[in-house]
């Protein structure tokens, strides 16, 4: 299963920590920070990996609401059937920092919700967003 990771420029740090953890489950990970290459039409390359990939991580932090970038993947993804069930929203904080509340209501209506309270710690739920993709598939 190929997993396109969605978050803003300033999760950069902790998407790198989720895509090395992913694909050490056994997942291959497109980042844009190491497949867009100075130069490449980024817009282009983002459409062109939505298309081919097969799942969604989606981190979303309290920032999240601001970044267009995010929004729009999520909204690619829920209206694409081949990520049908394969959204993962991964709420990074613990819940008096991060409320569900920046979850796009319809994603969290079919989608499990995955809590990251330690960001620096992430291995943990990257198994659980492993699992939850696997059982999807």
């Amino acid at each position: 299963m190929k997993v396109f990771l969605s978050y803003s420029a300033g999760d950069a740090s902790l998407a790198r920590k989720i895509a090395s953890g992913l694909r050490r489950e056994g997942l291959a990970v497109w980042l844009p920070e190491e497949e867009i290459l100075p130069g490449d039409n980024w817009a282009e390359r983002i459409s062109q990996a939505l298309n081919e990939c097969d799942a969604m991580v989606a981190l979303l932090t309290q920032d999240t609401p601001k970044s267009g970038n995010v929004q729009w993947d999520i909204g690619y993804a829920l209206g694409n059937k081949a990520y049908r069930h394969r959204v993962v929203p991964v709420l990074v904080g613990r819940e008096d920092q991060v409320s569900l509340q920046v979850v796009p209501w319809i994603l969290s209506e079919r989608s499990r919700v995955v809590r990251l309270t330690q960001p620096d710690q992430p291995d943990e739920t990257v198994r659980e967003i492993a699992e939850t993709l696997a059982a999807a598939a």
